[in-house]
Formats: C-alpha cells, structure tokens, sequence
C-alpha cells in the first residue's frame, strides 16, 4: 500500500508541475484581464520544439531553451491579436491551439520519426530528503530542470505580488483598464509583457513535459493540460497561493489514470481518461460562483477617444 501510493504521489507531482508552470503565469496574465486558452497552444509547440532541437543539436538545455521560445513565439501572436487588435480573447486562443496541433502533427511527420529519442534531463535526489517514505521519492527527487524552475517561479510570485508596485499595477490594469491609462499606467505594455511571461512560462512546460518525462513527442501529448492550467487559476479564484494546491489536485486526478487499474478498481478505460476534466468542471462550478474574477477580464481596452 505504501508502495502504490509513493508511486501515485511521484506521478501527481510530476504531472502537476507543467499545470503549476503554466497556471502561475496565467494567473498574472488573468489579473491584468487577458485570458490565454492558447496555452495549449504554447505548450505544445514547446514541447515539439524542445524535443526537435535537443535530439538535432543532442543539448538539452539548447531544447529547453528553444521550447521557450517556442512558447514566446506563440505568446507573441496571441499578445498581437488581443492586446494590440483587440480581438476576442477565446476565440483566438481556440484558434491558436487548433493551429499549433496540426503545425506540430505536421512537423512530426516531416522533422520527426517514431524513434527519435532526445537526451532528457536526469533525476537528481536530494540526500536524506529523498529518503523520506512517501514524500521524498516525490518532492526530493526530480528532474534537475525542476530545482532550476522552483526558485523562479517563487520569484515570479514575489515579484507580482499584491504588495509590489508591479502587482498593484497588474491589478488595477485588470479591474479598470481606462481608470489604470488616466492614473499614468502604460496598460498595453503591461498586457503585452503578461502575456509573453504566459508563453515562455508554457513553453518552458511543454520543455519540461517533453524532456524531463518523455524524451519523445507524440502527437497532441499536452492533451488538454493547457486548458486545465487555465482552469486552475479560476479553481483558484486568482489567487496564486491556491494554484499550486490546485495544480497538484488536478496532478493527482491525470496520476489516478494509472494507479487505480493497478490497485484493482476496474473502471471503464474513457471515464479514466476523462476524470481530470470532469474534476475541473466541479471545481469551476464550485468556485466561480463564490469569487468573482477580474472586472477587465477577456475585455479589451481602448482609450477614449481613440
């Protein structure tokens, strides 16, 4: 029993922490009232594009580096279409995510082959830390690309934190955008660099789907991971504490895949499968009701008289 739930454990971080890497920058992107269903999108590409250039160049981190920026490029687009042309938020984001799919189920075919393999990075454990039953083999033994992104995602949080300039800027861009232009605040810029810090925080999760779990690509391998990134900044009332918590619920909902056929539960292989988004429609329906996200949110700004 010990034994089966470590290995649940060890397969909910590891599958939480894309989610944890995409929905920590969403949920700033959120606060200044753009929303990205493109992350999907972003992901994606990185997740081809790390394992593209890693297997080609045999550099892990120079796949890494160009996942990210994979994840940018796209970000890019999406800044351009709903900051600058003002156009609907999800409507570009479904068709960024359509477009990404068929570009990298394409490129897989022309670029790629069935046993390309690319170097991945190695688990590293830390002493003692990772000797602690149940926990340790989870939390204290993960890939090295891991032990780079926490203390950056940690700087992230502190960085737009409520209590920072930037953050209380990020706030009132998304409560009242027109109110934020008249007291000084450059809003499109700060949309713009939300919405990049989206795509290179998504890429860097698809870079790290790809190379420190996998090795390989496989067509549509995100498989809805972006939209639950989205969804768990909702689930978490925007509240980047919470995001974390809820990345690993939405983690240990993609582990339960495995886990339960393994501990006897015969359930129908599809319901499996679906679980994770039935999950976070639960959670939708239970937390958006009760917190109202930002007022700008998905609403374009346009100065008056412009």
């Amino acid at each position: 029993m010990i034994h089966t739930l470590t290995e649940l454990l060890v397969a909910s971080v590891a599958l939480g922490i894309p989610i944890l890497l995409a929905s920590s920058a969403e949920v700033v992107s959120e606060r200044a009232g753009v929303l990205n269903m493109s992350v999907e999108a972003m992901m994606l590409t990185g997740c081809f594009t790390s394992v593209l250039v890693a297997a080609t160049t045999g550099s892990v981190i120079v796949g890494t580096l160009a996942g990210a920026t994979a994840g940018l490029v796209v970000g890019a687009l999406q800044s351009l279409l709903s900051v600058t042309l003002r156009a609907d938020q999800i409507v570009t984001g479904i068709a960024l995510n359509t477009l990404a799919l068929a570009g990298t189920t394409f490129g897989a075919r022309l670029l790629l082959s069935r046993d390309t393999i690319a170097p991945g990075f190695d688990r590293v454990a830390v002493p003692l830390l990772s000797d602690v039953p149940v926990v340790g083999p989870a939390v204290f033994n993960l890939p090295a690309l891991a032990y780079v992104l926490a203390p950056l995602l940690v700087l992230l949080a502190l960085a737009t934190s409520r209590r920072t300039g930037w953050g209380l800027a990020i706030d009132a861009v998304g409560e009242d955008a027109t109110r934020a232009d008249w007291a000084g605040i450059a809003v499109r810029r700060i949309r713009h660099l939300v919405v990049l810090l989206v795509g290179v925080a998504s890429g860097l999760a698809g870079s790290y789907l790809a190379l420190a779990q996998v090795h390989t690509f496989a067509d549509n391998m995100t498989a809805g991971i972006g939209y639950l990134a989205v969804v768990a900044v909702i689930a978490a009332r925007w509240k980047p504490a919470l995001v974390a918590v809820v990345a690993l619920v939405f983690g240990v909902a993609q582990a339960l895949q495995f886990t339960l056929p393994v501990l006897g539960v015969d359930l129908p292989v599809a319901f499996l499968v679906m679980l994770p988004y039935v999950l976070a429609l639960a959670a939708v329906a239970g937390f958006v009701t009760r917190s109202a996200g930002p007022s700008a949110l998905t609403v374009p700004f346009v100065r008056p008289g412009h």
